[in-house]
């Protein structure tokens, strides 16, 4: 029987949590994008007041994935949400349950923290994980567009006056 294990990262997972991440770029075909060091995730997850965290999921003793969390707020609803920026199972572990269950302990963590909302995004093109979301009652929000500032036109805009 499959034994799954939950828990926090430690300092000592910022070279697994990379790993994970660059592996989870490369399957979204982005991997050039996945730029982060050890030292950005160390000092993002284990500083004085860290404002994102992780989970890591062992199966028999075995890393398998990952998921990194913050928490946002709902001016509608006067409350934190819940927000999971990444979450990845090496292939080898998938089918297993993991993926189930790291989202599981976030939705425990959002409601132990009166999160009104548990929130992500998924790729338009990743059907087996629309599926799989929309399996256990999560549903798209399609009535929203993302929209993102990067680079050049980040640095331009905060630069404008006009």
């Amino acid at each position: 029987m499959t034994h799954i294990t939950l828990r926090p990262a430690t300092p000592d997972d910022v070279g697994l949590i990379r790993h994970f991440v660059r592996e989870l770029a490369d399957y979204e075909k982005a991997l050039d994008q996945a730029q982060a060091s050890e030292q950005d995730f160390h000092q993002a997850l284990f500083c004085e007041h860290p404002k994102v965290w992780s989970v890591i999921c062992e199966i028999d003793g075995e890393a398998a994935g990952f998921a990194l969390y913050f928490f946002n707020y709902s001016t509608w609803t006067g409350k934190h949400g819940l927000f999971l920026e990444d979450l990845y199972v090496s292939p080898a572990y998938r089918g297993a349950g993991a993926g189930k269950a790291l989202l599981r302990h976030l939705a425990q963590i959002a409601v132990q923290a009166d999160c009104r909302r548990f929130e992500w995004n998924v790729l338009d093109w990743n059907q087996s994980a629309i599926d799989f979301y929309e399996s256990f009652g999560a549903r798209p929000q399609s009535e929203w567009i993302g929209y993102r500032l990067t680079g050049k036109a980040l640095r331009d805009f905060a630069a404008s006056e006009d």
